[in-house]
């Protein structure tokens, strides 16, 4: 049965510290995770927020309500270098997140190993911990569940990038003590994707198209599963990952949980009120993905992580926020 816990306490877990850094901060993931940094009670008094973004799918929009409570940094993450403060704990969200961009411009690939380096190098001299977003994606071609112990075989550039980032991890780990954890993020989706556009969750997109009368291209028949979790979920696992201790490096960060695309979609249909319009075409890329399942045993255990947020209550948090928005008003919902 496809059920899960009802919507967590926001004030479950409480996260002390003076200066955080958060790289991809005005981004989808990012800026929520700002957000709740700045609302937790021990420290949206006195925590320096510092947040390192290119705005690549970002915009300081998404940070309106903390605008006047951060400390903006344009640029790449591996601006990290040259900040002058001292911290004990980076979360580093501002990486290429899409396989799309990597096949159009392979270099982003030394791109973000350049800027992993020398966030690194930041932690070392601070002995900072490093919590950082990976993908499920790297799992492509394995059979689900997938488990944290899986052999990893990179299919495209943006696997690549992710596994070498986490290999990169475990070396600072074993050579300099440096405390690296990475995230293997499935399929988040939540508000403040607006910036992120093409590249945004299917979710998202589907429930943009069904708002604006738009057709919704669908490759394959449908039948292909995703492991849906929410944003604040996802949010909850970086700072569980961030306080809690573990010698564990890499952790699955899904429901365990997996729905088809067509499933997901009458979900939206439902909660909206509207059919969609659909196409089915053929897909012909190569590396797709078809199933993603996270095994969570590893994460329940050592970082008491269980994402908490069923996917039809996520979709109506969604539907809800997108009421608010004047992009979308008078759509219907």
């Amino acid at each position: 049965m496809k059920n899960q816990e009802s919507e967590p306490d926001k004030n479950e877990i409480e996260f002390e510290a003076d200066n955080v850094i958060v790289t991809g901060g005005a981004g989808f993931i990012g800026s929520h995770l700002v957000e709740r940094l700045l609302e937790t009670e021990k420290t949206k008094e006195n925590i320096n927020m510092y947040v390192i973004d290119n705005l690549h799918t970002g915009s300081l929009n998404n940070l309106k309500k903390v605008k006047n409570k951060i400390n903006f940094i344009y640029g790449n993450a591996g601006e990290t270098k040259n900040l002058n403060i001292k911290t004990n704990i980076i979360f580093h969200l501002g990486i290429y997140s899409s396989s799309p961009m990597y096949k159009e411009n392979p270099e982003l690939c030394s791109v973000v190993i350049k800027d992993f380096i020398n966030l690194l190098e930041f932690a070392r001299r601070n002995d900072a911990k490093v919590v950082f977003s990976s993908s499920s994606s790297i799992y492509n071609l394995l059979e689900p569940p997938h488990s944290e112990d899986m052999h990893i075989i990179p299919t495209d550039y943006y696997t690549e990038a992710r596994y070498f980032m986490e290999r990169l991890g475990e070396l600072y780990n074993k050579l300099y003590g440096v405390d690296v954890v990475a995230l293997r993020l499935f399929s988040v989706y939540g508000p403040n994707e607006l910036y992120k556009k093409e590249y945004a969750n299917l979710v998202s997109q589907f429930l943009w198209s069904i708002l604006k009368d738009k057709e919704i291209i669908i490759f394959g028949d449908g039948k292909q599963k995703r492991d849906f979790i929410y944003v604040d979920d996802v949010v909850r696992a970086f700072l569980l990952a961030a306080t809690k201790k573990s010698n564990s490096k890499i952790f699955n960060v899904g429901t365990g949980i997996s729905y088809e695309i067509n499933e997901m979609l009458k979900i939206l249909e439902k909660v909206i009120g509207k059919k969609a319009r659909v196409r089915y075409v053929e897909n012909k890329i190569k590396n797709y993905v078809y199933k993603t399942l996270a095994d969570t045993a590893k994460a329940e255990k050592e970082l008491n992580f269980k994402a908490k947020i069923p996917l039809e209550l996520g979709i109506r948090k969604l539907v809800e926020h997108y009421k608010n928005m004047h992009e979308f008003a008078g759509e219907g919902i």
